[in-house]
């Protein structure tokens, strides 16, 4: 299977804003449930398939992604979180999960 990353728009989950005590509103660190949306529905979207046919805990190379895809899904998502992120992360988290997982823990350490 062939894909083409510039088929793909950028699928948007909904921000986490909260104001604090003085009604100035902060930007708050995407959560693994979040991150995990934004890659089901990315995912989702390459695949031409629905959300719920995306299984979080399969390997992303079961999913027939080759390693210009996984490139410029990490840079998609880079550019979503708005921070860089090492090309290589899909490999070392080979899940959804994993991945969604390792990501929100890394925004809660920068906090």
């Amino acid at each position: 299977m062939e894909i083409q990353n510039s088929q793909i728009i950028n699928p948007t989950v909904s921000e986490n804003i909260d104001a604090d005590s003085n009604g100035d509103i902060s930007k708050q660190p995407p959560t693994a449930t979040q991150i995990q949306a934004w890659i089901v529905s990315y995912l989702a979207q390459l695949l031409e398939i629905e959300p719920d046919e995306v299984n979080v805990t399969l390997p992303f190379d079961r999913y027939g992604l080759d390693s210009s895809v996984a490139v410029g899904l990490t840079g998609d998502l880079e550019d979503w979180l708005e921070t860089k992120l090492d090309p290589t992360l899909l490999y070392d988290y080979p899940t959804i999960e994993g991945l969604s997982q390792h990501l929100a823990d890394e925004f809660k350490a920068k906090v």
